[in-house]
């Protein structure tokens, strides 16, 4: 697992799609949050001013009973009600822990501390959470593989290594978990099985704050960054709003602080960090509308289709470009093509007599209108052809929707992230053709 801490130090999980917020419906009095909060209340939290909600655009979330202030207090969860390796080994798991060479990491630990009181059902101290939690997760790993091949490039690449991270993990791990025999009835194969690492190992990378712990001798040297937050954790994100979160050492709780306003009886956001949809979706399983943060990426092979292979100089520009690491993170924005695509566009573009000026290029500097107008108008054929591969896929989307039904879920998913793209790509276009148009202008107007 990847460690992310973004601007708040979390790692978290959300419903599949993220907008504004919008009128919740209190669910306080389900018997699952009843069990929760008493649960909670036993171990010292015991919060008044937030409420759980369902809410038509993001699903699960808490609503507020005040209104808050911006850098207010908006929770406050003590120590005792939080999941760490430190809860994992003083349990019944400690000891086998401890004894197990090589030592595990402190993920696995955790995994497998769900995956046992997951089992343990009725008789887990830990049940009233675990009944919350969900019980299928939409994060690329848990996708068809259908769906999958669905995705733009980037995120399928991603989803196909996350895929083989989690079969890995489980590979390592099955000693390890044979080594646990006597503590269960049934056999550890059957209790430890793929399913139920992928279901674990999804909610620790979707759910986790970051807390940093010190490091044990029984585990590996991976960091020790975990820390599961019972209903803290039902906060959704909002790429609009700032927190600050940590673990508060003087008062031994998980802290959380807004920087914006948040009237009465409205949904409580906090951010999980500057993410794209891309990265939403790869490590917390959703899509967030009107995302700011959001791009359609350009692979170095988008790049070659759309350029002159007869270039005699293209595999020395290809050099450049890669030695400036500008052949990765090229994305058409809501403001257009980045200032990366198109300054690698532009010493793509540089005639056979402009060559020399290439370092000028990397500062920014125009080195003639020719170059203007050719980097524009391949980086419009670019956006073109991506609207192209997006809408085919949006209309094979529409028509596995009829088919398959079990995969609506999946397939609505990667239809919102296909229709946020296609936005994007067509206001991208929108500004290109109007610099494209532009450019000839001046370019007319200075010939003689």
């Amino acid at each position: 697992m990847r460690k992310n801490r973004g601007r708040t130090g979390r790692k978290r999980r959300r419903k599949q799609f993220s907008s504004l917020p919008s009128n919740g419906v209190n669910q306080s009095h389900i018997l699952e949050y009843i069990q929760l909060r008493k649960w909670l209340k036993e171990r010292g939290f015991d919060d008044r001013n937030l409420r759980p909600a369902q809410f038509s655009d993001t699903g699960r979330g808490l609503m507020t009973t005040k209104a808050f202030q911006a850098g207010e207090l908006i929770i406050s969860l003590p120590e005792k009600c939080l999941l760490t390796t430190g809860t994992v080994l003083s349990s019944y798991l400690g000891e086998n822990i401890a004894k197990w060479k090589p030592p595990i990491s402190p993920l696995v630990a955790l995994c497998t501390f769900l995956i046992a009181e997951k089992y343990a059902g009725e008789q887990s101290v830990w049940k009233p959470y675990l009944d919350v939690l969900p019980k299928t997760f939409t994060c690329p790993v848990c996708l068809d593989q259908e769906v999958v091949r669905l995705l733009p490039e980037p995120i399928r690449r991603k989803a196909q290594e996350q895929r083989t991270v989690v079969q890995e993990l489980y590979t390592s791990s099955k000693s390890f978990f044979s080594s646990l025999q006597s503590l269960f009835t049934e056999n550890v194969a059957t209790v430890f099985n793929y399913d139920a690492l992928q279901w674990a190992w999804c909610t620790i990378n979707t759910r986790t704050v970051y807390m940093k712990h010190s490091q044990r001798e029984c585990f590996s040297k991976e960091p020790d960054v975990y820390a599961l937050a019972p209903y803290l954790d039902l906060l959704n994100h909002s790429p609009n709003v700032q927190v600050k979160a940590a673990f508060n050492e003087q008062t031994r709780c998980y802290e959380i602080r807004t920087d914006s306003h948040c009237r009465r009886h409205e949904e409580l956001f906090i951010c999980y960090g500057p993410h794209d949809n891309q990265r939403l979706l790869l490590e917390y399983g959703f899509v967030a509308i009107n995302n700011p943060q959001s791009g359609v990426y350009v692979s170095a092979d988008i790049l070659l289709k759309h350029l002159f292979s007869a270039d005699k100089q293209r595999n020395m520009k290809l050099s450049i470009l890669r030695n400036h690491n500008l052949l990765e993170n090229l994305t058409f924005g809501r403001d257009g093509p980045s200032w990366r695509l198109l300054t690698a566009l532009k010493l793509l573009c540089l005639g056979s007599d402009e060559f020399t000026y290439w370092k000028k290029v990397l500062l920014g500097d125009i080195i003639s209108a020719r170059n203007e107008e050719r980097s524009l108008n391949i980086a419009a054929k670019i956006c073109f052809s991506l609207i192209e591969e997006t809408q085919q896929v949006l209309y094979q989307i529409s028509q596995m929707k009829k088919d398959k039904v079990n995969l609506e879920n999946q397939l609505a998913l990667v239809e919102v992230l296909r229709l946020e793209d296609l936005m994007i790509l067509q206001t991208s276009t929108e500004i290109l053709y109007k610099h494209v148009h532009c450019n000839n202008l001046t370019c007319s107007e200075s010939r003689p």
